[in-house]
């Protein structure tokens, strides 16, 4: 498994984008500023969503971007295996040895887990969650 910056922020990225769906495309320097990140790294991740397919893109002046299905339809795991890769079960030695066939073994059961949590959860889900948490901590919705 694996997580950096872009599956965190790319993240951060598509959920604000699944609050914003139906509103119309969004500014990435806004998108940006409201999560506080850096647009140039954004519009990186930007194209990277969209040749996998989940956003897309209008130029011009009332341009920006946009998911390109409904939040409901696109998982987590798609979006961090578009910027980061197939989640998988870390390289670990092929020693022969008991000890490093059982870790092996519960790494990739852990790795499997988290690929069914993540399969398991829409941008839908985390936009909801991330409303219910907004209400939450200030006792009104964003």
């Amino acid at each position: 498994m694996k997580g950096s910056a872009k599956g965190r922020y790319g993240l951060l990225f598509m959920v604000d984008l699944a609050l914003q769906a139906g509103r119309g495309p969004a500014l990435v320097a806004a998108i940006a500023e409201r999560q506080a990140l850096p647009p140039k790294f954004l519009r990186v991740l930007l194209g990277n969503l969209k040749a996998a397919g989940l956003v897309k893109v209008q130029r011009g002046p009332s341009g920006g971007c946009e998911l390109a299905r409904h939040p409901s339809h696109i998982t987590a795991l798609e979006v961090l295996e578009a910027l980061e890769g197939r989640w998988t079960a870390a390289s670990l030695p092929t020693d022969a040895t008991p000890g490093a066939r059982a870790v092996r073994e519960l790494w990739t059961r852990s790795t499997e887990a988290a690929r069914a949590v993540l399969r398991a959860t829409t941008l839908a889900d985390l936009a909801a969650r991330q409303q219910a948490l907004e209400v939450d901590s200030h006792g009104y919705s964003i």
